[in-house]
């Protein structure tokens, strides 16, 4: 486990009773067979729209955002599957913390493992671009059962919550790395080390450059792959884990690695990142995380783009 995330005794306190409630509830649901809890997903999902209307509200501007096109009826399509997608996302979660390598191999498979030893050649690093899908728990466990790899993710508040996550992720893989470490994050990629990020979501203007996403024209974009990239001289490519239809399981997509990154221009290099995620999202836009809020950090003057 990642050695600065320890189990200590102050987790018994009864302030973390309702977490610790929460999280057995996960385990003994996933001890069910994997059909029957597509069922319960699917089925939390639908009905979690009641008391979720503000995030509803939230994926319909998305959606109408980046698909203008979409009549309105097939904008209802894509957020009542999201909100589907939604409700597997809480299962997947505790199949990614508490399965069994052996069970987790039976419902995914692999596309283009290849590739990503191709850009390990060497000892050279690799930038694993992530995007945002609601199956995101589980495909960082599922990559890790093909390689072990580091990933740079955001500390939770709630400590037990944190040890809970960090024990899951570590099942697979190496290392979790504190997004605020840029060092820790360049130096694994100069030893040769894979190490995820996913670049798409809003984390503020600082660090950012607004470009464009999915036709919205001045969108904040994180630097963090144009500065990781100068800094560590990695690859890149991109791994992406698709739900199958009809509860048959899961696709892990690894891509060749990305030819043609800017690397002297950042404002040039985030909006190509950009058409890589936006790439990504149409495997499967219904699976993908809307409901945070991606255009929530605007240009200097510009108005608010939800309500």
């Amino acid at each position: 486990m990642n050695q600065t995330q320890r189990f200590t005794m102050a987790y018994l306190h009864p302030r973390y009773w309702l977490t610790w409630f929460g999280l057995f509830c996960l385990w003994s649901l996933v001890q069910l067979p994997y059909p029957v809890l597509t069922r319960i997903g699917a089925w939390a999902g639908r009905n979690s729209r009641r008391f979720l209307r503000r995030r509803e509200d939230i994926a319909r501007q998305n959606i109408a955002l980046c698909f203008p096109g979409l009549a309105a009826c097939e904008r209802d399509k894509l957020i009542a599957d999201n909100f589907i997608s939604l409700g597997m996302a809480l299962v997947e979660t505790g199949m990614a913390w508490f399965w069994s390598d052996r069970r987790l191999r039976r419902w995914f498979d692999v596309e283009g493992l290849h590739n990503l030893m191709a850009a390990q050649r060497e000892n050279r690093g690799v930038l694993v671009v992530g995007v945002h899908f609601m199956s995101l728990e589980l495909g960082g466990r599922m990559m890790g059962l093909c390689k072990p790899m580091s990933a740079v993710y955001r500390r939770h508040n709630n400590g037990l919550l944190e040890w809970a996550q960090t024990r899951g992720r570590m099942r697979s893989n190496k290392k979790m790395i504190d997004r605020r470490h840029l060092k820790e994050i360049v130096n694994a990629l100069k030893h040769g080390e894979a190490v995820w990020f996913a670049p798409d979501q809003d984390y503020g203007a600082k660090g950012s450059s607004f470009v464009p996403f999915f036709g919205v024209p001045r969108v904040a974009t994180t630097n963090g792959p144009f500065v990781i990239s100068r800094l560590s001289n990695a690859a890149m490519l991109t791994i992406t884990l698709i739900r199958k239809p009809k509860g048959a399981g899961y696709r892990l997509i690894i891509e060749p690695e990305l030819e043609g990154f800017p690397k002297e221009d950042g404002v040039e290099a985030a909006s190509w990142m950009n058409r890589v995620i936006e790439r990504e999202i149409m495997r499967a836009p219904e699976q993908y995380l809307w409901i945070h809020r991606r255009f929530k950090t605007r240009p200097p003057g510009a108005a608010s783009l939800y309500v």
